[in-house]
C-alpha cells in the first residue's frame, strides 16, 4: 500500500527478479512509462520511456536496464523527475513487461518478481505482481498532476497479455 501518494517530485522506480534457471533463456523485465499531456490524459501518449529510451527532456531516465535479473536486490531503475516536468504534461503511467524472445512468459513464470516505489528513502509502493501472476505485462500505477500543481500517485495493478510495445501504448488508456 502507498506510504507517501502526495507532493511528489522525484520517484524512483525498481524492479527485482531472479534469473531463470541454468540452461534456459534468460528473464528480462522492462520498466515503461507513459507520459500524457493535459489535452490527452486518456488516449495516446505524447512519449514513451523504455529500455534504450528516455524523456525528450531528460526528467524520466532509465538508470539501470537489466536483461537477466543478475545481481542483488532491484536490478532494473528509472528515475522520474516530476516537479521538472513541464506543466503541459498531467499525468505519467508506469508498468513493467516481460520480453517474449523465446515463447510466452508470465510474472507467475518469473521468480520473486517485485516492484518498488520511493521517494527519497520512503517506500510509496511495493508489491510482487502475485494479483496479475497470468499477465506477461502489467500496469501498476500512474502519477497524476493535480490542479495545485503537486504529483500523486495512484496505485491501479492491471495485468496485460500484450506484447511490450503495445503494452506500453495502451496501458494507460481510459478504462471502457
Amino acid at each position: 500500500m502507498s506510504g507517501l501518494n502526495k507532493g511528489l517530485a522525484k520517484v524512483e522506480v525498481a524492479v527485482r527478479w531472479d534469473p531463470s534457471p541454468i540452461g534456459t533463456p534468460a528473464h528480462d523485465l522492462d520498466i515503461v512509462a507513459a507520459t500524457y499531456t493535459t489535452d490527452d490524459i486518456g488516449g495516446d501518449p505524447a512519449y514513451l520511456v523504455y529500455f534504450g529510451s528516455r524523456s525528450p527532456d531528460g526528467t524520466i531516465t532509465l538508470n539501470r536496464d537489466s536483461r537477466t535479473g543478475q545481481g542483488f536486490g532491484y536490478d532494473e531503475v528509472m528515475v522520474l523527475e516530476l516537479d521538472r516536468l513541464a506543466p503541459s504534461y498531467a499525468r505519467v503511467v508506469v508498468g513493467v513487461a516481460i520480453q517474449q524472445p523465446d515463447g510466452r512468459r508470465t510474472f507467475g513464470d518469473i521468480a520473486n518478481a517485485a516492484i518498488r516505489i520511493r521517494t527519497g528513502p520512503v517506500d510509496v509502493d511495493q508489491h510482487d505482481f502475485a494479483e496479475v501472476g497470468g499477465a506477461t505485462a502489467a500496469k501498476v500505477g500512474e502519477f497524476t498532476r493535480e490542479a495545485s500543481g503537486e504529483w500523486h500517485y495512484h496505485r491501479d495493478v492491471r495485468g496485460f497479455d500484450a506484447d511490450p510495445l503495445t503494452f506500453a501504448r495502451t496501458m494507460g488508456r481510459a478504462s471502457s
